[in-house]
C-alpha cells in the first residue's frame, strides 16, 4: 500500500506491482530500463520495518536493520555504536565485530586520533593535512578518483556556443583543450582530483579511458588555437563577445574556476571572467530559471551506481527544459536514441557498451565539460588492513580488520 498519510486513504496499491509471496514480488515498467534493479538499491527505496510506521520518531532513535550491522547505542553528539548483525544473511563478509561512529566537531582533532591510534578510520581529509597526509608514515593513506565529476555548463542555445552547430562545437573543443586539468588537480587541489577523462566516473560501471573523442577533454594548447580559429571563420568572435564562468561563493570553487579562466586566457587569449554569485541558493535558482549568458558550475554525484544515472539523467532530451537535471538544455536525437536502446538492452554489459556509444556524442558536442573527478579520499590507523572506498566514496566498513 501506498504510504502518503496526507492525501491517501492507505489502502490504494502501486499500480504495475504485484505481491508474488512474502519474499517476492514482480513489478510491470510502462517502459524498458535495464538499470531498474539497480536504480532498487538506491537508498530513497530501503525497506522500512512496521516499527518505523508505527513512532517514525523512535525509529530515528533507535533504528532497525537488515544489513550486516544493527544498531546498538547512541551517545548523542559522541558515538554510534554498531554491532554485527546475527541474522543478515547478505552476501557482504564482516571481518569484524562491529563498528563504532565517533562524533567530531573538529577534523583536525580527528586526524590527530587517527595518528595516534585513538581513531582507525577518517573518511576525509584536513585541508591543512591534503598535501602530507600520503606521505604520512603514522596513517595509511587513501587517495583515488570517486564517483563524483566536477563539471561546467554552457547553455547549449547561447549565441557562438550552440551545441548544434559546427561553430558551437568547434568553439566547446577549444575551451575545454584549452584547460590544463592536471595542473588544477595538482596545483589547486594538492592531488585530491583526478582528471577526467569521460562523462561518468572511474567508480561507474562500463568507465572507459579510451572514448573516441576524449582527446577533446585533454590540454593541447595548439589544437585549442586552431579549433577556436576555425570556429572564427564560421562566426567571427569579436571585442564584444566575452565568456564568463559562474559559481557559488560560498563553496569553495573560487580558486578552481580562477585557474580555469587563467588557463583559458593565456590559451585563446579573449575575454573571460569568473562570475562569483553570493550563495548555493541563488545560484541554483538562477540556473534552474535559466538566467544564466555563460558558463555555470555543475557537477554530479551519483544516487546509483549505473552510467545511466550520469548520462540519461543529466543530458536527455527528456531531462531538458526544467524536467530534470539537464540544466543546459541539451537535446541531441541520436544521443536520446543510444540510451533507449541502452534502456532495452537484455545485459548489463550490452547496456554499458551502448552508454559508451551516447558518450562519444557527449564528447564531441561537450553540452559540459567535464574537469576533474574528486578524489575519495581518507587515513586510517597503522594496523588497520582493508581500507577502501565504495562508489559512494564511502569506506567499505565491513571489511576493514585490525591485526
Amino acid at each position: 500500500a501506498l504510504q502518503d498519510t496526507d492525501n491517501l486513504k492507505g489502502d490504494e496499491q502501486l499500480e504495475g506491482l504485484k505481491i508474488v509471496n512474502d519474499h517476492e514480488f514482480t513489478v510491470d515498467l510502462s517502459q524498458s530500463d535495464s538499470a531498474f534493479a539497480t536504480k532498487l538499491g538506491y537508498s530513497g527505496f530501503y525497506p522500512m520495518p512496521e516499527s518505523f510506521y508505527k513512532d517514525p520518531k523512535a525509529f530515528g532513535e533507535s533504528p532497525v536493520s537488515d544489513g550486516p550491522y544493527k544498531f546498538d547505542s547512541w551517545d548523542h553528539d559522541k558515538e554510534i555504536k554498531l554491532v554485527k548483525n546475527p541474522d543478515y544473511k547478505g552476501n557482504r563478509k564482516v571481518n569484524n565485530g562491529g563498528v563504532t561512529f565517533k562524533i567530531y566537531t573538529d577534523a583536525n582533532a580527528a586526524y590527530a586520533d587517527v595518528q595516534a591510534g585513538n581513531l582507525d578510520v577518517m573518511d576525509t581529509v584536513p585541508s591543512a593535512d591534503s598535501k602530507t597526509f600520503e606521505s604520512d608514515s603514522s596513517v595509511v593513506p587513501y587517495n583515488k578518483a570517486g564517483s563524483v565529476i566536477q563539471t561546467f555548463t554552457i547553455p547549449s542555445d547561447l549565441e557562438h556556443w550552440k551545441t548544434s552547430t559546427e561553430e558551437g562545437q568547434l568553439r566547446r573543443q577549444a575551451l575545454s583543450m584549452a584547460i590544463d586539468r592536471q595542473a588544477i588537480c595538482d596545483k589547486v587541489l594538492n592531488g585530491l582530483g583526478t582528471p577526467a577523462v569521460e562523462f561518468t566516473s572511474p567508480k561507474t560501471p562500463g568507465y572507459s579511458d579510451s572514448l573516441k573523442g576524449n582527446e577533446n577533454l585533454k590540454y593541447n594548447k595548439k589544437k585549442a588555437k586552431e579549433l577556436w580559429e576555425k570556429a572564427n571563420a564560421i562566426s567571427p568572435w569579436t571585442s564584444d563577445d566575452k565568456l564568463t564562468f559562474s559559481y557559488n561563493a560560498d563553496g569553495g570553487a573560487k580558486p578552481i574556476f580562477e585557474a580555469v579562466v587563467n588557463s583559458v586566457k593565456n590559451t585563446l587569449d579573449i575575454d573571460v571572467t569568473t562570475n562569483p554569485v553570493p550563495t548555493f541558493q541563488e545560484f541554483r535558482n538562477d540556473v534552474t530559471g535559466r538566467k544564466m549568458t555563460g558558463a555555470f558550475r555543475t557537477g554530479w554525484q551519483p544516487d546509483y551506481p549505473s552510467p545511466e544515472n550520469y548520462l540519461y539523467q543529466l543530458y536527455s532530451s527528456d531531462a531538458a527544459d526544467g524536467n530534470g537535471s539537464n540544466d543546459g538544455d541539451y537535446k541531441n536525437s541520436e544521443f536520446d536514441d543510444l540510451c533507449s536502446k541502452a534502456a532495452a538492452a537484455q545485459t548489463t554489459d550490452e547496456a554499458n557498451k551502448l552508454y559508451q556509444q551516447a558518450q562519444e556524442i557527449l564528447l564531441n558536442d561537450l553540452p559540459a565539460i567535464p574537469l576533474y573527478y574528486s578524489n575519495a579520499n581518507g587515513v586510517a590507523a597503522s594496523g588497520v588492513k582493508n581500507f577502501v572506498m565504495n562508489w559512494q566514496n564511502v569506506p567499505v566498513y565491513n571489511e576493514i580488520s585490525k591485526s
